[in-house]
Order: C-alpha cells, then structure tokens, then sequence
C-alpha cells in the first residue's frame, strides 16, 4: 500500500489523492495535506460518507488493487444480535483530473431494506504553496468561491481575475437531497449529498461518484505510459525488484509538458505531493540514470527544458539568458507572481546537468538528432556558465541567495544546508564543490559534441581550455589537505566551507578530481562516520551540524548514493560502489522495494531496518529511477 504519513495515497495521469485510511478526505494542511489535487490545487478538499447517519464501520480496511484504485468493506453500525442490514463495498480511483467512487451496496436481509447515505463534499481550491506548513499567508482577496447544484450532483467553481478552475461532481443515480452542511452557513462551499436506496431482499444497488477537475489553463489528459502497476514480486533479487518498482514509479509520475517544437512529450516529475511537475535538476537526473533503459526520457526531458531555457534577465525568478529552469508550477499564486517558482531559474547545477544530459543521450544512443536541434541551445547554456552563472568573474560556478527563493541553489536547497564544521551557514557568492564538477563534466562533454557532431573544431579547442582550467584551481582552492579531503563550498570570501558533505562523491562520478584524489575521497566516503549501512550520509556523524532527521545536515538521499556508487565504480572502487548498493537495495526491500526520497542517518547496526525521514516524497523521481544507476554502475554501463 502507497501511504503518506496516515494517508493513503492515489495517482496516475499528473493527478493524486491522499485520503484518510477508509477514503475519506478531511481538507487537512502541512506535511501531508489530503484532497484530490491536480496542476497544483486541491479539487477535493473534504469527502466523508456516512451510512444511516453515522459514519460508517470498517469490515475489510483499505486495500490498494493498484497505485491508482482503493478498496474497502464498510457497513453500518450493528450489534452481536442485531448484524448490519446491509454491506458496501467501496472502489475508489483516479485518473487524469477525475476521482471516482463506486459504492455497491448489498442486502443482507430477506426483506427490503432502505439505505440512507451521504456524502459531504468541498472544495476549496487551495494552492500547493497555502497547504505547507511554512507560516506564510497569501492575499486572494478578490477571489470567489460559488456552488451550484446541478441535475447530476454539484459544481464548484473558484474565480479571480484571469482565474477560473472548476469541480464537477457527477452522480448517478442524481442525488434525492442536497442540503448545506450544518454549521458552515457563513462560508457555504459544501454540500451534503444525501440519497436513499431501495435494496430488495437479498438484491443490491449502486451509486457512481465522478468529481472532475478543470483547472485553470491546459486540461489533463492521459499520459502515453502505459498505466502503471506494482514490480512483480516473482522478479529475480532484491536489485531486480527494486528496478522493477522504480520503473512502475517513474510511469506514474511522467507528466505532459510542452517540448521545443510546441508539442507535448512525457517528462518525469520530482515527485508526490509537492512537486509533481517538471524540475530541472530533478527530471535531468532522473533521466540521466534511466539511460540505458528508457533514453526517451532524456530526449523528452531536453526538449522540455530547451523549450523554457531563461531568456532575459528577471531578479524575481531568477531567469537569466541561457539558464535552465529549477522548477515550473501551474498554481494560482505562480500565475499571479504571489511566489516566484512559476518558472524559477534558481538552480545553479541544472545548466550544466542539460549539457550533461545531452552529451550522454547521444553516446548511450548514438542519435545524434537531440545534439543536433538543441545545439543553439547548448552554446546558449554554456554562455551562462562563463557570464551570468560565474565562471568567467568569479573562476567557478556561484549562486547568491534568493531571500525570495532559495537560500541555497545547489541540490542541498534547505537553508543551512552549505555550512562550516561549526554549522554557520556559507554566504555569497557560494561556489558548491558538487557544481564545479558538473561544470567541468559539461564542458569536457560538449566540447565532444562541438567536434563530433557540430562540426566546429575552435568551440571545441575553447570549451576545453576553460574545462582544464577549471580542474586545476578546483584542487587548489577545495582540497583541504589535512582532513584529506574537498571542501564543501566556497564563500563569497574564497574561505572553505570546512564541513564534510557526501557532495565529495559526486566529484568522483564527473571527473574533476584525478585519480590518487578520487580514490582518496571514496575510501573515506565509506568509513563509518559517513556510511551509515543503508547509505552515505550527506553529512558525517561527529561534526557540530550533524543530525540525523535534518532533511540536507545527516540525512541519506539515495539519488546522492547513486550518483557516489556510478563515481566510485568509474574509478574502480568496486568493493566499495558494491557495499553502498547492497545497503540502498536492502533498505528498498524494507519499504516494498521502494527506495524513498531521502532516509534518516541512523546507523545500521542501531536499528532492525532504515529509520524514514518524516517528510520523505513518496513515489520521488530521482529516488525510483536510483535502482537502474546502481546496476548501471554494477554492469559497467556509465554514460
């Protein structure tokens, strides 16, 4: 079962519900909020049935037949002597924008017996954003909530300005009454539904709930995977189940977006319930792991992301010409530029990952048809690497903190999270070590592909100009000697963030530190102040800002692992790429053969199994598609 904290959790074509254990949807809001959601709002905000006037009493608890369909037993209250009239059993779904319920119920009497049900149904159109437990508040004042009941059930419609989104509530049979709920007279969106069936002795009836979502903008539609189901469970080893699953949990969070030449492909979004859209860093390693298995991924993901590549110059998103976008959102507050993320560009990695991403899809596939139609915008990100993103004033890679965005835009984006050893927090400009390495991979990469398949020898010549010169000052300026080991970061003042951070690993899988340095940094990656026996942690034990339930300061993220055992298997750290992938596929078969977005840093040794990080995404992009780059890694297949 997919669950969510207590929640229960639906998904499939870009729309998701989380509903309480028996199906219910209470409009709950902070970590795990519940509701029908889809393009960033909640379409659903309360759901909550009752039989005979009570709420109902469970025979068989909820039960998922698949990732997108719950079942359950449910009847009204009885005693010993006087056994429930009658039996319903539910069957709820989701599909693209709609979320149906199915209640058959069934006479367990001889006699006729009549069923009174009800259905108490909201709407509140919430943004993501209001959901989060972030103390923050946005201002709608001008917005208008209307309810109308129609000759099939209800619609709820939400307008402000430009904005209009709607929710149907489809009924068949239609409903007999339809009354405001007792004690919302002041603030009347809800309805309860209320019918009553006839159930012959022994005979039964139906009742059929569609609730469709109409959002704001583009309409949601099927996405061209096939519909998505759970890994078998007769599969091979614990590495074989695990693809499995994470292959399922990449089919359900693929999403439509527009690619460069206007039409849609099929992406993979970050991950359930927050980010359920295209994400730059996200989507492109995801796709970068999922190489020699789907490689569509990456053409699509590139297409995408070459299709909202910054432009002009905007403080309030971050955009910057030649710039590829951190994240894009559908919501109402988005629309409004209430928050900056409609299409933020605060990300200083996710540029070189796109050229990254390009040069591997060519190799792993040999097409050079992605190289050939995004060459204009490769040139374009690598203008931004030199100019805006730093290299050419600073020698590296920096980013400055968005007081409204991200304080940190490497993939540690929680505050805090790019620190010294005392746990003072770097200022900017900061240059991450991580990034650095991904810069040089980029340039080194593209600079083949200016070569090979462009055809322009000097671009070529100048790309790796700069990649060497880069390597050079990076060792210079990161390598802390003593500790026998990189840096974190550099602050605005050139001083070396001093705390000891799993981004080292990533250094091994782009290639900026040679050999004896690389070897180096993976043996002590192993030791186990870092490894926890399921994982890396992204910070070592010991040290002042360590804890082990900080979601970027002692955590373990196995898309970072993966990104370490692919960087450790390049150098030929095998036994130790091994011991790290053995730890993540015995920690995915704790969970179902799901890896999730990030685990606890408890030690292995301390506890039975891995310890969840509280506020994990669940299914989550780059975590699903870890399995594949771990067998890559295995099978010596690294683009």
């Amino acid at each position: 079962m997919t669950t969510t904290g207590t929640l229960i959790q639906l998904v499939r074509d870009a729309t998701f519900a989380h509903l309480g254990p028996q199906g219910s949807i209470s409009g709950t809001r902070g970590t795990t909020p519940d509701g029908m959601f889809a393009r960033d709002a909640r379409h659903l905000s309360r759901w909550q049935l009752a039989v005979d006037g009570d709420a109902p009493v469970v025979l068989s608890p909820a039960v998922q037949e698949s990732d997108a369909t719950l079942t359950c037993v449910l009847t009204p209250q009885g005693t010993r002597d006087e056994p429930p009239a009658y039996t319903v059993f539910r069957r709820q779904s989701v599909s693209a924008g709609a979320f149906t319920e199915h209640l058959r119920l069934v006479n367990n009497r001889p006699g006729p017996v009549t069923a009174h049900v009800t259905l108490t149904v909201d709407c509140d159109f919430a943004d993501l954003f209001e959901l989060r437990s972030d103390g923050r508040h946005y201002d709608k004042g001008d917005a208008r909530h209307t309810t109308h009941s129609t000759p099939a059930g209800v619609r709820f419609t939400y307008r402000r300005a430009d904005w209009h989104s709607t929710t149907d509530l489809t009924c068949r049979p239609a409903p007999d009454t339809t009354e405001i709920p007792v004690g919302t007279q002041d603030d009347p969106t809800g309805r309860v539904l209320g019918w009553s069936l006839r159930l012959d002795g022994h005979g039964e009836a139906e009742l059929h709930l569609t609730a469709h979502a109409r959002p704001n903008g583009r309409p949601l539609t099927e996405t061209a995977r096939p519909a998505p189901g759970t890994a078998d469970s007769r599969l091979g080893d614990d590495l074989d189940r695990a693809c499995a699953r994470g292959l399922a949990d990449i089919d359900l969070l693929t999403v439509a977006a527009p690619g460069v030449d206007g039409d849609d492909v099929y992406v993979p979004a970050a991950g359930i319930p927050w980010f359920l859209t295209l994400f730059g860093r996200d989507s492109l390693l995801t796709s970068y792991f999922l190489l020699p298995y789907r490689p569509e991924a990456a053409a699509a993901t590139l297409s995408a992301l070459a299709a909202v590549q910054g432009q002009h110059h905007d403080a309030f998103s971050g955009e910057q010409p030649g710039r590829i976008v951190h994240e894009t959102r559908h919501g109402e507050l988005a629309h409004f530029r209430q928050i900056p993320y409609g299409r933020y560009y605060g990300s200083v990695d996710a540029t070189p990952l796109f050229l990254v991403l390009l040069h591997a899809h060519h190799q792993a596939t040999g097409d050079p048809s992605s190289a050939l139609r995004l060459e204009h915008h490769a040139r374009r990100a690598v203008d931004w690497m030199l100019t805006d993103g730093g290299i050419g004033e600073h020698g590296y890679l920096v980013y400055r903190p968005d007081p409204g965005g991200l304080v940190n835009q490497n993939w540690k984006d929680s505050a805090g999270a790019v620190c010294f050893a005392d746990g003072t927090q770097a200022e900017g400009p900061i240059a991450v070590c991580e990034a650095q390495g991904y810069a040089y991979d980029a340039l080194v990469r593209t600079a083949e592909l200016a070569e090979l398949v462009w055809q322009d020898r000097a671009y070529a010549q100048q790309l790796r100009k700069h990649a060497d010169a880069l390597r050079s000052r990076f060792l210079t300026d990161f390598w802390m000697e003593e500790a026998g080991f990189p840096a974190l970061a550099l602050d605005g003042s050139g001083r070396q963030a001093d705390a000891l951070a799993s981004d080292a690993g990533h250094l091994l899988w782009s290639g900026i530190l040679d050999t004896e340095h690389a070897h180096r940094v993976g043996k002590r990656l192993l030791r186990p102040d870092f490894f926890s026996g399921w994982a890396v942690r992204t910070l070592a034990a010991g040290q002042k800002p360590y804890h082990p339930l900080s979601y970027h300061r002692g955590s373990a993220w196995p898309h970072d692992n993966a990104l370490i055992v692919l960087g450790l298997a390049r150098h030929g750290l095998t036994e130790q790429a091994e011991t790290v992938t053995e730890g993540l596929i015995t920690a995915a078969a704790h969970h179902g053969d799901r890896l999730p977005e990030v685990m606890a840093g408890y030690a292995r040794t301390d506890t039975g199994r891995p310890v969840p990080y509280p506020h994990s995404c669940s299914p989550q992009a780059w975590a699903a598609a870890t399995p594949l780059a771990l067998r890559s890694a295995r099978e010596g297949r690294i683009q």
